[in-house]
């Protein structure tokens, strides 16, 4: 089968089997908790990361546009999973394990299915750029998470470690490239929908104040 990337050896394979070597050698709840995490956990991680940063958002100053940049996380990794694509067809890369079926596979289903890019890497990347445009810190952990996420790709061997690259890539220029065009129409909307009943979803309820007439009386009693 040809591919644009070419022979699957060298480093690329070298650390693949280093990191996927450790599966040998650990207990099979390890193996299964990586696959989990690899597959579906650290994912649910990011949303739960991404629904603390709505409820921060909401509070903030500027809560529309916070908001406007919390929904752009969920349209660039639909958009990175668009664009990757035509990538995988181009470059037609198979999975570790069908040139290589010494490697220890401990997710199922992936036959018959392309390599180039992680989807996976690029979702979970795509998420934490996103996420770190509005809310630095937390864009922070759900990075640590990203490459967490990439390790576990390589641990459970189903991509090459320039398969996790390549989604990492790919989210950073889709996020960080077209940011611009997409707040230009998201911001709007979202002040728009702030004059709406949708107001609560954006913007946090400010606490009642209570007069100075309640005050004084509420100090008298």
């Amino acid at each position: 089968m040809s591919t644009l990337l070419g022979g699957t050896t060298g480093p690329d394979l070298e650390l693949l089997r280093a990191v996927n070597g450790l599966a040998d050698s650990a207990p099979s709840w390890v193996d299964g908790t990586v696959a989990w995490f690899g597959e579906y956990g650290l994912l649910l991680g990011l949303a739960l990361i991404g629904v603390v940063a709505w409820l921060q958002a909401r509070r903030r100053p500027d809560a529309p546009v916070a908001i406007a940049g919390l929904l752009w996380a969920p349209l660039a990794v639909a958009l990175c999973e668009l664009a990757n694509l035509p990538i995988s067809a181009l470059v037609n890369r198979p999975r570790p394990f069908v040139d290589h079926p010494d490697l220890d596979v401990l997710v199922a289903g992936k036959e018959g299915t392309l390599s180039f890019v992680s989807d996976h890497s690029a979702m979970s990347m795509g998420l934490a750029i996103a996420l770190y445009l509005v809310n630095r810190r937390l864009g922070l952990v759900a990075a640590g998470l990203a490459l967490l996420q990439g390790f576990a790709r390589l641990y459970v061997g189903v991509h090459y470690p320039t398969d996790v690259l390549g989604g990492y890539a790919l989210a950073a220029a889709v996020v960080l490239l077209l940011a611009p065009l997409a707040m230009a129409v998201l911001v709007p909307l979202c002040h728009a929908l702030a004059r709406t009943a949708l107001r609560p979803l954006l913007v946090a309820p400010q606490p009642r104040r209570r007069s100075r007439r309640h005050a004084e009386r509420d100090l008298a009693a």
